[in-house]
């Protein structure tokens, strides 16, 4: 009887903490891709390497396996504990696609709509600094 009662006290109150706030998992703020901004694109110029267009960039996100000759840019955030209690939600940026001919920048598609700042620019835990993802 007494490990009956043992027994079903640790099941309630084990239900009960599972409910409770306090024992809520921490994530991390998991950001994917490179942020760009239309300053950033501006810099594109047809006809440029594609060593070139990485060092004004970075590497590209999306390389495509079976078309080499296409690049994607895109920028995922997904945020984590501490940015949701600050009521930031998950980012996600507009493509842009280049296409390279001959190893020379020939196509860019998507300027129009990239953000004219970036979107990854966030408070910090204490509210005062500035912080960018990696």
């Amino acid at each position: 009887m007494r490990q009956k009662l043992f027994l079903i006290s640790l099941l309630l109150s084990t239900l009960l903490v599972g409910g409770c706030n306090a024992l809520r998992v921490y994530t991390i703020d998991l950001p994917q891709g490179n942020p760009i901004t239309q300053q950033m694109a501006a810099k594109l110029k047809l006809g440029m390497t594609q060593s070139q267009v990485r060092y004004v960039l970075g590497s590209p996100m999306i390389t495509d396996t079976f078309n080499a000759n296409r690049w994607d840019y895109v920028y995922r955030l997904k945020t984590g504990t501490y940015a949701k209690e600050s009521g930031i939600s998950n980012i996600t940026t507009p493509h842009l696609t280049l296409t390279f001919n001959n190893g020379l920048l020939s196509t860019i598609n998507g300027l129009e709509t990239l953000s004219q700042e970036s979107p990854v620019t966030i408070l910090s835990k204490d509210g005062g600094l500035r912080a960018e993802p990696l």
